[in-house]
């Protein structure tokens, strides 16, 4: 009973802010625009129309962004939320990840590029905690390589150092997905990062292809001898459909090159009307641990709605088969769902209001006093202050 009305009162929290939310902007009557487009998983390419090549070198662009947030779990556990990525923190005021970042694309006139992408904060502590070469180092830098734009076509683009995955359908910076939590999938199924090199081409409007050769999943100094492939497909067969699919594999345990990590996953989003845009995700992998096979897959789907200019509401849905233990050191199958409440203020800042319920099906959720259980909710206060220049 306890916890039926602990969920309760923070659906009840969270529908309230909102209808507050609503009123305070209700005098803007101007209708709603398109929703935030879906998040890019990596700069891999994407279709665009043919365009005049700029007449000199492509700006600096400088963007960064602050993300701060209270998490409050309702389980009151004696350690950090489970199966979060970022938003870790009960009962606290926190930050969460600084970020700046420089970059000048290549363009025909100088084909010569560039992007580092500069982070401090617990967020990247997170992402670099298994890094083999040790944090230190490597958490500064979120990204960073050269570009290079070769002749050949409408231009082959080479990339050569650290960045992001181009897996999934969520990414590192909060500003850009459409919820404040990442997805179990974000969190548990994809790596974050390689070292290596990438090519990217745009075929045509509707068509892209990349491929990728790097040391492996999240190892900017290799744990193996062992290199990994990986490629991607965007395709736009429609102004409102995109589809990515992405396929690696390679061998990813400690001096290990004979057993092998491979991942397929697929994003498809749907813009369905200026207002409404909707996408799923679903991933699925394999490796053998000491020559035992494992094996993962879940799913995750989204709907974002745009119901005034500077309001959206996001449901987020997911299903996880983890029946190995391989992502949560459990034998489970994970379900999650999320309500987020976005809110758009004058001058960059963003404001989300968030009510988030994961579920198990074994006891795997800490309380307080130590017992576990199969649930657990939490609600969330984000904001973040986004910025950005060129010159």
């Amino acid at each position: 009973m306890e916890r039926s009305m602990t969920w309760k009162s923070a659906a009840a929290m969270t529908l309230a802010v909102s209808i507050i939310t609503v009123v305070t902007v209700a005098a803007d009557d101007q209708p709603a625009p398109a929703p935030t487009a879906a998040p890019s998983a990596a700069p891999s390419p994407e279709p665009s129309p043919e365009a005049a090549p700029p007449a000199g070198p492509a700006p600096i662009e400088v963007t960064g962004f602050v993300d701060t947030y209270y998490g409050y779990n309702f389980n009151k556990p004696p350690v950090d939320t489970q199966l979060r990525n970022f938003d870790t923190k009960h009962n606290q005021l926190s930050f969460g990840l600084l970020e700046v970042a420089l970059e000048q694309k290549p363009t025909a006139k100088n084909r010569l590029g560039f992007r580092a992408d500069l982070d401090y904060g617990p967020t990247t502590d997170i992402v670099h905690a298994a890094e083999p070469g040790g944090s230190d180092i490597f958490k500064a830098f979120e990204q960073g390589y050269l570009s290079w734009l070769a002749p050949v076509g409408k231009g082959l683009q080479f990339d050569a150092g650290k960045f992001v995955t181009p897996a999934g359908a969520e990414v590192i910076e909060t500003k850009d997905n459409w919820n404040y939590s990442r997805s179990l999938l974000f969190a548990l199924a994809i790596p974050y990062y390689h070292m290596g090199v990438r090519a990217t081409y745009n075929v045509n409007d509707k068509v892209a292809l990349a491929g990728y050769l790097v040391n492996g999943w999240n190892d900017a100094v290799d744990n193996n001898s062992g290199k990994t492939i990986a490629f991607q497909a965007v395709v736009k067969p429609h102004p409102k459909l995109s589809v990515v699919a992405n396929f690696m594999g390679g061998p990813e345990q400690k001096s290990d090159t004979a057993d092998k990590r491979y991942l397929w996953d697929g994003v498809v989003t749907f813009n369905a009307t200026p207002a409404l845009s909707l996408m799923v995700n679903y991933d699925y992998g394999k490796d053998r641990i000491a020559g035992v096979p494992v094996r993962w897959q879940g799913v995750a789907a989204y709907a974002r709605y745009q119901v005034i200019p500077t309001w959206a509401v996001t449901p987020r849905v997911e299903w996880v088969d983890d029946k190995d233990a391989f992502m949560t050191g459990t034998s489970q199958t994970l379900k999650e769902f999320t309500i987020t409440s976005e809110n758009k203020i004058d001058g960059g800042l963003l404001a989300r209001l968030e009510f988030r319920r994961d579920m198990s099906d074994v006891p795997f959720f800490l309380k307080e006093g130590g017992a576990t259980v199969k649930g657990q909710n939490t609600f969330t206060v984000g904001l973040v202050y986004g910025f950005g220049t060129r010159f």
